[in-house]
């Protein structure tokens, strides 16, 4: 016997258990249960994503639904990063990592950036920015260097201050 047998019986098994799920075999009539008849069991027994729903939604004014990190910080950092490649940005977990960038006015130097968004509200403490720095040796090489100490909190600065500036604009709004 091969394969084909067990994969049939396979698909036969995912299928049944995908189908008894709907409800198709043994789910009762809609006269027993009410469609909207989960929403009181919800609200005695709580949520298990703590009220905020799946995607970490929030009665915080700073936070739309569906973004797990304060939105000002957030939308200020890709802002303020815009120039340089990204090579991965997770909302949920509020990490933006940038790709190596090179200045065209600083050949044989280029720059990484890594940002946390720690905190759901606005805050200074609330990001942390890592900078890597590299620079190409004689040889065609990227070796790294030391990033200068004050680099990374000018960029933390620069990102909170645009942050604010966003929040002050949507503040200002009718």
């Amino acid at each position: 016997m091969g394969k084909k047998p067990l994969i049939n019986s396979f698909l036969t098994l995912a299928f049944l258990l995908a189908v008894s799920g709907c409800g198709m075999f043994g789910g009762g009539s809609k006269a027993e249960a009410p469609i909207n008849s989960h929403l009181g069991l919800q609200e005695s027994r709580g949520s298990i994503t703590g009220g905020k729903g799946l995607f970490g939604g929030s009665d915080n004014k700073n936070n739309g639904p569906g973004i797990g990190v304060n939105s000002f910080l957030w939308r200020a950092t890709l802002d303020t990063l815009s120039f340089m490649p990204l090579a991965s940005a997770d909302p949920f977990g509020g990490v933006i990592i940038t790709d190596w960038y090179e200045d065209p006015k600083t050949k044989g130097e280029r720059y990484k950036v890594n940002v946390l968004i720690i905190d759901q509200t606005l805050r200074a403490d609330g990001l942390k920015v890592t900078l890597f720095k590299q620079k190409m040796d004689a040889k065609g090489v990227w070796r790294d260097t030391e990033v200068p100490k004050d680099l990374a909190r000018d960029l933390e600065d620069t990102i909170l201050t645009r942050a604010r500036e966003m929040r002050m604009a949507q503040s200002s709004k009718p």
